[in-house]
């Protein structure tokens, strides 16, 4: 917590990135006009001004970490109110006051117990963490995989550069949970310089992705400082950011991060809604900063137990990101990372899911679901194709109905001789 708290102080504070007009640091806090807003709710809850609750720096320094903290907007369930005494030792929690707030009933929404709701699910510790026979530390081999300290290579044409540790919310399902006994990686120069003189240094690399932790927890200098010497680097094509930020604190993407990002194009954001309920205003607020600055943005979701691995909960995802601007991306199948047994699901869950999406809705909207391996992604389809007969092939459409496609099956000239 003491790292947080020096990390936080030190964003530029004193700089000049806080001396904006207030219009433009206080950009979310209209959003405390409406009285069932998350920030006008969250200001009430939290005994501060919308202001402040809009405050990125307010949020991520009033982070909730503890059962007591907790227990003053919440009431806990057994489990986690449990959670957090068992698992202080083993992965730290962490919510900002603005995601806790969706853990509460919402106007609209039903009341859901806790051991079903979705963001409770992905946010409080629970003692179910402390059950899991098959859970790794490092299910993806990403340490074997760092040629140089927090650089991930598996793929000849692109990296993940972890410059970051810290998060706005401590995801229960995270699959670099190692990372959390460690000290001093978050925007860390050394390694920063050390990451930079690799990629510099392997022209094969064309795009990298600056993940961590959560990169967007630094100051718009620090981000920008990194952005432009990446992109210095004349083979590097792509520059990706994988932040939940629009989900967890959307409040720290403003629109004048989004322009500075902006200077370096093509830059291209991955963010994680798992579930429609985080799709709040001012979520759509962040996500609109970024495209209105160019900047795609993407959706990685990850299959979990009781938040999003029924048809119809996804759906109300999907179609919630598309009217947000989001392009659905990636669905992954749950890494089998250490105290996640409760939240994962089956691959017949996931393929079952996937052939309820094709035909029902817009293809725009499916994600690839993707099972990630040490050597990288596979993706999961389900099989359409029954059989060859001759030269026809049988398969089964997507409303289950079998067609005959004909003449597709023998192979293809290769050659053509034309007369000239």
């Amino acid at each position: 917590m003491q790292e947080l708290i020096n990390i936080i102080e030190n964003s530029s504070e004193n700089s000049s990135e806080n001396s904006r007009r207030p219009s433009e640091a206080n950009e979310f806090a209209p959003h405390g006009a409406s009285h069932d807003s998350v920030t006008a709710s969250g200001a009430r809850a939290f005994g501060v001004d919308v202001e402040t609750f809009a405050n990125w720096r307010w949020q991520m320094k009033h982070q909730v970490a503890s059962r007591a903290d907790a227990e003053r907007i919440l009431t806990l369930a057994g489990a986690e109110s449990d959670g957090f005494e068992a698992l202080q030792d083993i992965f730290q929690s962490g919510i900002t006051p603005y995601y806790l707030m969706l853990m509460l009933p919402r106007p609209g929404s039903p009341d859901l117990p806790p051991h079903l709701h979705p963001i409770r699910l992905q946010g409080l510790p629970r003692t179910e963490e402390l059950k899991d026979p098959l859970g790794v530390g490092d299910p993806l081999d990403e340490v074997g995989h760092s040629p140089v300290r927090e650089v991930v290579h598996v793929y000849p044409d692109r990296v993940a550069f972890c410059v970051a540790q810290l998060c706005p919310v401590y995801c229960r399902y995270c699959f670099r949970k190692r990372r959390d006994e460690e000290t001093g990686l978050h925007f860390n120069r050394a390694i920063i310089d050390r990451g930079i003189e690799y990629i510099a240094s392997n022209p094969a690399i064309k795009d990298v992705l600056v993940t961590g932790g959560d990169p967007f927890i630094a100051s718009d200098s620090a981000l920008e400082n990194l952005v432009a010497r990446l992109r210095a680097i004349p083979h590097v094509e792509i520059i990706r950011f994988g932040t939940r930020t629009p989900v967890t604190l959307p409040y720290r993407v403003t629109r004048e991060l989004a322009q500075r990002l902006a200077k370096y194009h093509p830059i291209f954001v991955n963010t994680h809604f798992n579930c429609v309920d985080e799709l709040t205003p001012e979520a759509r607020q962040a996500v609109a900063n970024l495209v209105d600055a160019g900047i795609p943005v993407g959706n990685q979701s990850v299959l979990l137990r009781h938040v999003n691995d029924k048809p119809e909960s996804m759906m109300q995802l999907l179609r919630g990101l598309l009217r947000a601007r989001i392009r659905p991306y990636y669905l992954f199948h749950p890494h089998r990372v250490a105290g996640t047994e409760h939240l994962r699901v089956s691959i017949r869950t996931g393929i079952n899911l996937m052939k309820k999406l094709r035909g029902n809705i817009t293809g725009l909207a499916i994600p690839t679901y993707i099972l990630d391996t040490p050597s990288g992604k596979v993706p999961l389809t389900p099989n359409h194709i029954l059989r060859e007969d001759g030269d026809d092939l049988i398969i089964e459409d997507c409303r289950g109905e079998i067609w005959r496609e004909k003449g597709v099956v023998p192979e293809p000239l290769t050659e053509m001789t034309l007369d000239t």
